[in-house]
């Protein structure tokens, strides 16, 4: 007789739990209607062009279409991962982000403790506002104005030209290259990074800074005692993401940087793919299986730095 009476009883909390969540979502109608436009925007752009995925699975034919094109299995990965180019492209990938990692990925953080220290209101929204204007100019812009600044008849070799000394070939030489990637994104990309920390900073309760000077302590030591430690999650979060775009070198970046004397050490996997596709008898099958490849690496890497932020007992992305 038990198990007869529990379920009409289940049932019925099934009904209410489903009456609850549709009145909650009838109260935050209003909510829910401005989430419409995102919600379309999303499923257009970043769902249903997943079906177009299954070219890497593919022998395309531009007369039959993606749907209408033979299956051609994993063939398309095994000339993939025959390319000595492609080997390459990945190393070199990896090399720049991991480079990037290290050196740039502190500096937003740095700046936004420096900021936060600053105790004139109008200074303070001055920097700010410099600080993130190059965020705003696209990489054509500031690729423009590096050539000029660093050409041989640029504004740098022709100051070193008047003072007498030897013109230094920036934009050519391989070993300036991944340098000038740096401190051109840092420059850009650092102002804007640190809006996330400094929002994260507003957040933490004053009350343990005047307990922090009541008991003698000083700027410096608020700073790594209190600052820190309650940016720590937000600064967990951002390097998770920055691990899960390690395979993502910044196209228009490098696009725009490099010249043919810099091919060798320029060609990212994102340029990489992107020569495949139009500058080279075109292969769309054999590009979307480099991008899939890529995609599963950068999830996996994402996957893979929340657990190690886990393990060290911090916060991650995922339950």
């Amino acid at each position: 007789m038990k198990p007869a009476a529990e379920g009409p009883n289940k049932k019925l909390k099934g009904n209410v739990k489903g009456n609850s969540l549709w009145t909650e979502i009838w109260k935050h109608r209003m909510t829910y209607t401005l989430l419409i436009p995102g919600l379309v925007w999303l499923i257009l752009f970043a769902y249903m062009p997943m079906g177009g995925l299954s070219l890497a699975f593919k022998d395309y034919k531009a007369n039959l279409g993606i749907w209408g094109s033979p299956w051609s299995g994993f063939e398309n990965f095994k000339y993939v991962f025959r390319d000595p180019t492609f080997i390459d492209a990945v190393w070199r990938t990896l090399y720049i982000n991991i480079l990037k990692l290290i050196i740039q990925f502190p500096f937003p953080i740095i700046l936004a403790l420096l900021l936060n220290e600053l105790r004139m209101r109008k200074g303070k929204k001055l920097f700010q506002t410099v600080l993130t204007f190059p965020h705003f100019l696209s990489w054509i812009i500031v690729s423009g104005v590096v050539i000029n600044v660093l050409a041989y008849d640029g504004l740098v070799n022709s100051a070193l030209g008047l003072l007498g000394l030897p013109t230094i070939n920036f934009l050519g030489s391989e070993s300036n290259f991944v340098p000038m990637l740096l401190l051109t994104d840092i420059w850009k990309s650092s102002g804007w990074g640190a809006i996330i920390f400094l929002a994260a900073i507003s957040g933490i309760d004053q009350d343990q800074y005047e307990s922090a000077q009541i008991d003698g302590a000083s700027r410096m030591q608020q700073m790594f005692k209190i600052t820190l430690p309650n940016i720590l999650p937000t600064i967990t979060i951002m390097f998770i993401l920055s691990v899960g775009g390690l395979m993502s070198s910044g196209f228009d970046q490098i696009f725009n940087l490099a010249n043919a004397a810099t091919k060798n050490v320029s060609e990212v996997l994102d340029v990489y793919i992107y020569r495949i596709t139009f500058q080279s008898s075109t292969d769309f099958s054999f590009s979307t299986a480099v991008s899939l490849f890529r995609s599963l690496v950068n999830m996996a890497l994402l996957l893979l730095a929340d657990r190690f932020a886990k393990w060290l007992g911090g916060d991650g992305l995922f339950r």
